[in-house]
């Protein structure tokens, strides 16, 4: 589902014994549905026009520093285009040649554009952007400039043809990083976050939101709470504490509970958080499964596998999830 796409451009010799620096940027294809006179949806996919490049593409832009790609997807298109969105499948990864022996990488998702940030959208000429297009989905290939954005496109157009682009996600958490089991802290429920963990969590905040959360989960351990606790206040949320996310249940083996909140989470078919431990991730991510028909595999064995603060985004379609996981991203947190 994420293919890479090579974008060629002319480009100049790196410089005698210079070594090749990478750019990192990140953008969406944003999108939106409409009706014609007669009731029937039509997708619309947002294009660009830059001025200085003179060319058609999709917003996007370079990381700041010790910026996520998540985080710098939503936050250039939202100054390049005015609109505020989330985050949806991610769509692949385009590589091209810069002068003077640089390159560059910039990644996409998938972006839907609601009715409520159409409506609060204030776009704004400027030195990067000159104008805004929204394009029936059909013809938008045809208008882009570089064919490695047409390529990176034709993913697009899959999850279109197949109804399976607008999505919600689940993503799975794991803990950050907790005080050692020792004298101090004997109860491993009771076990806080370490300096480190703190941190972590801080960290986490604005990549997890690029994914637009509206429900957050979590196991009634310390460490779990602790780690949603920045968030949470950032969205002005509530936590949800759920015994049957913790370390305890699932050593009790009850998968029964466990199984019952996986279903409510998807039954919802809202974007939601599950915070848990290292042992219950595994279990999460086989139900999450089963639960839409996925097949299961080394794929699943990888999006439970996290370090402490790692997280994984599962993908499903809101009209049809039993159609399976549409797409997974996995992130570690490093501290």
């Amino acid at each position: 589902m994420s293919p890479t796409a090579t974008k060629k451009r002319s480009s100049k010799g790196a410089a005698a014994g210079g070594a090749a620096t990478e750019v990192l940027a990140a953008g969406t294809v944003c999108w939106r549905r409409v009706y014609d006179e007669h009731g029937d949806p039509q997708i619309l996919v947002l294009l660009i026009h830059r001025a200085k490049q003179r060319d058609v593409s999709f917003p996007k832009g370079k990381l700041d520093p010790g910026e996520s790609m998540p985080r710098a997807a939503v936050r250039e298109t939202r100054e390049e285009t005015g609109y505020r969105v989330s985050l949806g499948v991610n769509l692949g990864t385009i590589h091209y040649a810069l002068s003077g022996g640089r390159s560059k990488t910039v990644q996409y998702w998938a972006a839907k554009v609601t009715a409520k940030a159409e409506a609060r959208a204030k776009f704004k000429p400027n030195d990067e952007v000159q104008a805004i297009e929204w394009v029936p989905a059909e013809q938008a290939r045809e208008r882009l400039s570089y064919e490695a954005d047409r390529e990176l496109y034709d993913v697009f157009l899959k999850l279109v043809e197949r109804d399976l682009v607008d999505t919600f996600s689940v993503t799975l958490l794991r803990h950050a990083k907790a005080e050692p089991r020792s004298s101090a802290f004997p109860v491993d429920h009771l076990r806080p976050l370490a300096d480190a963990g703190e941190e972590q969590a801080e960290t986490l905040v604005p990549i997890l939101r690029s994914f637009g959360p509206r429900r957050i989960y979590s196991s009634t351990a310390t460490r779990c709470l602790s780690t949603v606790a920045p968030l949470a206040e950032q969205l002005g949320k509530r936590v949800r504490a759920k015994k049957s996310l913790s370390q305890d249940n699932w050593d009790e083996g009850d998968l029964a509970s466990l199984r019952k909140l996986v279903a409510k989470v998807l039954g919802r078919g809202r974007n939601a958080i599950l915070c848990s431990h290292r042992p219950v991730l595994p279990d999460l991510a086989r139900e999450l499964a089963l639960a839409t028909g996925s097949p299961l595999g080394p794929y699943l064995d990888k999006a439970a596998s996290l370090p402490p603060a790692g997280f994984s985004v599962l993908h499903f379609s809101r009209s049809q999830p039993e159609a399976g996981i549409v797409a997974v991203e996995t992130y570690p947190i490093k501290h």
